[in-house]
């Protein structure tokens, strides 16, 4: 479904302000798979949404998409196979439009542009079926602009919107972040349903321990721009919040013990 060779990027090269964001990220995703990338701040976790959303064209390696390769594929051009919900609940909207205005949008998200009328008939009746089934009473404000909703509200249209025309991949960066913990918990809920409901191959990026270990059939945990773990199967099934604390302290101190030999070498050497 989604297969990752070799992915490089480096941000501002040869500068004081070089980033080696991905170092050589190998990563496949089997059609209907629920995987959580884990990783602290500047880790290369967004960035590899990111590089597969097609924000940026990578430095090196390949990605390959429902069997196409998409690697020097435009944004607008993979928006036929994926759907994101980003971290903003302000991103991904027009927040000026009314909510089925954006919903008519999202319904031709990656087609082509023509003549016609965006809010047909048949396209409202569902819109308010699906809405419904979020029970926020949106169904009967489809005239209000998106946004003047609360971010929870918003971010959980966007979740429909970017999962309207079921896509190939469904990317979800952080997007429960900025969310009070109510409105995340009832979002990551949904999520988890539209997910499991339409068997969605989804990666979903997040800061939180408890939602990886709650949700997903797979972890993957990134440091530096690399993959340093891959729970699956029964092991993810068994891992608790503290399990990854601990490996995030293991490669804490690794980096320590390997920045303190450093550290030696040059004394020697000077």
């Amino acid at each position: 479904m989604l297969e990752l060779q070799g992915l490089r990027q480096t941000f501002n090269p040869g500068t004081v302000n070089e980033v080696r964001a991905l170092q050589g990220v190998d990563l496949t995703l089997d059609e209907g798979s629920f995987i959580v990338v884990l990783g602290t701040n500047g880790s290369g976790k967004s960035t590899l949404l990111n590089a597969v959303a097609g924000s940026f064209f990578v430095d090196e390696g390949r990605i390959r998409l429902d069997g196409h390769d998409v690697t020097r594929w435009p944004e607008h051009r993979r928006a036929s196979l994926i759907g994101r919900v980003f971290q903003n609940p302000f991103s991904g909207t027009a927040p000026g439009m009314s909510i089925a205005e954006n919903f008519a949008l999202a319904a031709r998200r990656g087609r082509a542009r023509g003549l016609g009328w965006a809010l047909a008939p048949d396209l409202m009746g569902a819109l308010r079926e699906r809405v419904a089934g979020l029970r926020m009473g949106l169904e009967n404000r489809l005239d209000n602009a998106i946004g003047s909703l609360s971010g929870g509200q918003r971010q959980a249209l966007t979740l429909l919107m970017a999962t309207w025309l079921r896509p190939r991949l469904l990317l979800l960066d952080e997007h429960t972040a900025a969310l009070d913990p109510k409105s995340a918990d009832q979002v990551i809920s949904l999520s988890d349903e539209v997910i499991r409901r339409d068997g969605l191959t989804t990666l979903m990026v997040t800061h939180s321990m408890a939602q990886a270990v709650a949700y997903g059939d797979r972890i993957i945990m990134m440091h530096r721009g690399q993959v340093v773990h891959d729970f699956r199967g029964a092991e993810k099934r068994r891992l608790r919040q503290e399990d990854l604390i601990d490996r995030f302290d293991e490669i804490r101190r690794r980096e320590q013990l390997d920045e303190g030999a450093a550290a030696m070498l040059r004394e020697l050497y000077v």
